[in-house]
């Protein structure tokens, strides 16, 4: 929902430390793997029983990879091979290890507390990514797409929950771990909303004619 926002707010920015970034010689796959060591070294933290605050550096720190290696890409040029097929697949890819490693790492942490809870966010995970990675299967084969929120490999629509709130949401609970089984409920439940909202407009683009 908030993805829009944000990429106004921080596009500008990212889009500039992509030019210069580029000129240096930065290549996007690169930032992408380090981007993803960063966030597992944040579920590591949360894992190994650190005091939870402790991975917020690293998981920001990944996730403002995930914008840059786009930028880099960017700034090489469309028809360099960062925005290429390959590019998009291994963006994707990292985003969901990653969404994966934070609730398994509160999971591991404590498992009585937190494991029904972390079970639940994750199934929701799982289904809100077969409606979003579903959808842009058939929208590009529909070949439908869209620069709203930048040049994209993934053509996807907007969410109850995104990128955003999923971060937000990593943060609120590395703040208070404690808090993990109420926000893990909560925001699973949010995540089945959001999947359904896309189920709905699936049917309404890509169903049968009336």
């Amino acid at each position: 929902m908030l993805d829009g926002v944000m990429r106004q707010i921080v596009g500008p920015g990212l889009d500039r430390a992509g030019l210069v970034l580029a000129r240096r010689g930065a290549r996007p796959d690169t930032i992408s793997y380090l981007g993803l060591a960063a966030g597992l070294v944040a579920a590591a933290l949360i894992a190994l029983g650190w005091p939870a605050w402790t991975a917020i550096p690293p998981l920001l720190l990944g996730r403002l990879a995930d914008g840059l290696d786009g930028a880099v890409a960017r700034a090489r040029g469309l028809s360099d091979w960062g925005l290429s097929d390959w590019g998009g697949y291994l963006d994707i890819v990292c985003d969901m290890i990653f969404y994966a490693a934070i609730p398994l790492a509160f999971v591991i942490r404590d498992a009585d507390a937190n494991g029904l809870a972390g079970a639940f966010l994750l199934a929701t995970f799982y289904i809100n990514g077969a409606t979003f990675l579903g959808y842009a299967a058939l929208a590009a084969k529909a070949g439908l797409q869209t620069t709203r929120r930048g040049i994209k490999t993934l053509y996807f629509t907007a969410g109850l929950l995104e990128g955003t709130e999923t971060i937000a949401f990593f943060v609120f609970i590395c703040l208070w771990p404690t808090a993990f089984p109420t926000a893990a409920a909560i925001f699973g439940i949010l995540c089945l909303v959001t999947a359904l909202s896309r189920i709905l407009n699936a049917r309404a683009v890509f169903g049968p004619m009336r």
